[in-house]
């Protein structure tokens, strides 16, 4: 008696194993055989059958076995055959992948599609798996707005039952935002809404964004800001029915519509706060709330109330506290909520563990070492949040994310942190233009991470039409495994000044620095510094006050900096303020003696959105002690701090042949309004509006044709800041309304620079 099975769906191949019935209890298998099999050994094809001899073979066997023959994905047909005690495997195989090409992609580009297939070169052709690979790929087209895209595999066979799969891809058109509409807005008009949303229609202008390119991800963004805005604004009731995307009959662009009910805006009754809390253990609460009676009602000035709250509780033990806002509407035809804070008691909760994940490169304990908190601390919200900045800030990482968990008891919770790493070598080139040094060159190598030891290793180049500037550096900042930041540095400048003062300077050396932390935002550094300075290539008719400084010197100084910043951020402040005191003692050895102090300090206020005030103000004065003060270590005053004026426009200088001499005291103040110009957010231009005050006197040299006086100097101005893909670019246009005459004055002051 033969038994055969053959299989070609799987539907076939359960029922038959949901049966589980011998079909008959056949011969005793004598003889496994194999055919039609060309790249897989007959062996491994045998192991997955499990036909043992001596045994008897039953349908159900078969049946198992053609299932795990399926399951390998290696085959497209396979038969069992089994006649007196010999059992056949006729097999045939799915091909190999030879290659994989792509024909017509050109927007989007080949690695990017490559990295969603499973199915690659070397790998087993299967239908189920380019079926699954084609919706991949249409969905990294559609993710790119091309909606019209069409791609047709195809198989191309080669010899030894190997194929080459081609994709052909027609790519059509990129389908972009054509129109967006907004239904049941009264009381905020189309332009107005269409600022708060990211999405935004075909412009020519922005080609630098992508805000123009519907997004699914994007349409529920764009309702949680219509959410944000109105919540913002008072409307409690707001809602949005619908957020409709339409994709037009050519599949070219999209039509965008949001239905929405705004309700009526309310006014805060009262605000009070409600907990049963130990009142012992609870600090005043009331600075921490944000929402006041008779304000309008602020769904996110809530929220801060609520952070703010909770990050005092925090810091006070309470980990997990929750603080719910409970609104109550007053009836009746006023729009009045009632708001109350209600906070709920949770244990004092301690660190159990803190558990970090996903750094490869950066070593445990430089992470470790921005902590706020270690094992074993009372838990505090704020100080976990200090934290997250702190790693954020060190710039190792494209993503912090930093989670406490439930720990082994209640009153213990774990700290989970996880990292994605991300490249912290730097090679930079520069070209730009200053008004300060003319056109310049910028070449730099940075490792900022080396080792993985969270060190910082630079090497820097900077050529200028008027300076040349050489930097090497080293800095460890966690020094001797303190909270230490330890470094040394070696220089060389060379500059010229012919137009202001008629000489070049150079300068060549070196500084030792070690900085520490008083506090969570204050900072002190101590350094010292040894340098040999030179005057050189000094004009025939520059002043006499300057042929005389002509030589070399050289100062051995020590000094020391005091450092508070609590501004939102570094590079862009918008709130906060920071403030800087430096002093310098030359005297220890070389050829100078001085006493030099300064003072500087920045104050950041937003007075709306997108509308900053900067206040900007610094001091400084040099002494010379038993001495006069060279030239070379004197304040130049100009246009880099009261715009209006030329460089080193402003102090002492010989009005015979209108050489600046530098003075040894100074002091400049900046006041400006930052503002929006009504442009589209991706374009990054914005206004200024500034007004400078300023002076610079004391030279050491006096003598006939010296004017020094401290008398003030003003200047008030307009700026244009464009943040381009070439780098920050901006033009102050400046009058000098307060001066003397004999300062040199200029209209506009222009930056630009990039980095590649």
């Amino acid at each position: 008696m033969m038994l055969r099975a053959k299989l070609r769906t799987t539907t076939c191949l359960c029922l038959c194993s949901l049966l589980a019935v011998p079909a008959y209890a056949g011969d005793a298998v004598k003889e496994v055989r194999v055919e039609g099999n060309q790249r897989l050994e007959a062996e491994t094809i045998k192991n997955y059958l499990a036909l043992k001899q001596g045994e008897e073979v039953t349908q159900y066997e078969l049946d198992t076995g053609l299932k795990k023959l399926y399951e390998t994905g290696f085959f497209s047909d396979i038969q069992l055959l089994s006649e007196q005690g010999v059992v056949t495997a006729k097999v045939v195989e799915n091909p190999s992948i030879n290659d994989v090409i792509f024909e017509g992609a050109v927007k989007i580009k080949k690695d990017d599609l490559e990295k969603e297939l499973s199915l690659k070169s070397r790998s087993v052709y299967t239908k189920t798996k380019v079926q699954s690979d084609l919706k991949r790929l249409l969905d990294v087209y559609r993710r790119s707005g091309y909606y019209s895209a069409e791609i047709t595999p195809q198989i191309i066979p080669l010899d030894q039952n190997r194929v080459n799969l081609v994709y052909a891809i027609s790519e059509g058109p990129r389908a972009f935002i054509e129109k967006i509409s907004f239904i049941g807005n009264a009381s905020y008009n189309t332009q107005t809404l269409q600022k708060i949303i990211s999405s935004a229609p075909e412009r020519w202008y922005q080609f630098l964004s992508d805000t123009d390119k519907y997004d699914p991800n994007r349409l529920q963004y764009d309702q949680e800001l219509l959410r944000k805005f109105y919540l913002e604004n008072g409307y409690a009731d707001f809602k949005i029915k619908s957020a409709i995307a339409e994709l037009s009959p050519q599949r070219d662009a999209f039509y965008l519509t949001f239905t929405m009910e705004e309700g009526e805006p309310y006014k805060l009754g009262t605000v009070d706060v409600a907990t049963k809390l130990p009142p012992e253990r609870v600090p005043d609460l009331k600075p921490s709330i944000t929402t006041y009676v008779g304000d309008t009602y602020n769904a996110t000035e809530v929220e801060t109330s609520i952070d703010k709250i909770t990050d005092v509780l925090g810091d006070n033990g309470f980990a997990f506290v929750e603080v719910t806002p409970e609104i109550k509407r007053r009836p009746g035809a006023e729009k009045i909520i009632d708001l109350v804070y209600n906070i709920s008691e949770g244990p004092k909760v301690y660190v159990e563990r803190i558990n970090i994940f996903g750094n490869l490169r950066t070593l445990d304990n430089v992470i470790r070492r921005e902590f706020r908190l270690s094992e074993g601390d009372a838990y505090s919200t704020s100080k976990l949040k200090r934290t997250e900045q702190r790693l954020n800030n060190l710039g190792f990482f494209d993503k912090v994310s930093v989670e406490r968990k439930a720990g082994s008891a209640p009153d213990k919770t774990q700290v989970d942190v996880e990292v994605a790493e991300k490249s912290t070598g730097e090679i930079t080139f520069g070209a730009g233009f200053s008004t300060a040094d003319g056109p310049i060159a910028d070449f730099g190598i940075k490792e900022r991470n080396f080792l993985g030891r969270g060190q910082e290793l630079r090497a820097r180049a900077q050529v200028g039409g008027r300076r040349e500037q050489y930097d090497l550096g080293f800095t460890e900042p966690y020094f001797l495994d303190r909270e230490l930041s330890a470094g040394v540095d070696l220089f060389k400048t060379v500059q010229t000044v012919q137009d202001n003062s008629s000489f070049d300077r150079e300068s060549l050396g070196g500084s030792l620095r070690l900085g520490y932390s008083l506090s969570e935002h204050l900072q002190h550094q101590l350094r010292y510094s040894l340098q040999k300075n030179e005057i050189t290539n000094i004009d025939a008719n520059a002043s006499v006050y300057i042929q005389q400084q002509a030589g070399k010197d050289t100062v051995s100084m020590l000094g020391h900096s005091l450092i508070y910043d609590e501004r939102d951020n570094r590079f862009n402040p918008s709130n906060g303020y920071s403030w800087r005191f430096n002093q310098d003692f030359a005297g220890l050895g070389g050829d100078n003696t001085f006493l030099r102090h300064e003072l500087q300090g920045e104050y950041y206020f937003p007075i709306a959105k997108q509308w900053t005030f900067a206040s900007i103000a610094s001091v400084g004065n040099i002494y010379g002690i038993g001495e006069d003060v060279r030239i070379n270590q004197r304040f130049f005053t100009g246009g880099q701090e009261v715009r209006g004026f030329a460089n080193a426009g402003i102090g002492p200088r010989d009005i015979t042949t209108r050489d600046a001499l530098g003075g040894n005291s100074y002091y400049a103040a900046t006041g400006e309004l930052r503002f929006p110009l009504g442009l589209p957010d991706e374009l990054g231009v914005t206004g200024a509006a500034f007004t400078d005050i300023g002076s610079s006197w004391g030279a050491d040299s006096t003598g006939v044709g010296i004017r020094d006086d401290s008398t003030l100097r003003g200047s008030v101005g307009l700026g244009v800041a464009w943040s381009s893909p070439f780098g920050p670019i901006r033009i102050d246009f400046a009058h000098a309304f307060m001066k003397e005459d004999y300062d040199e004055t200029e209209l506009i002051r222009f930056n630009f620079g990039t980095r590649f």
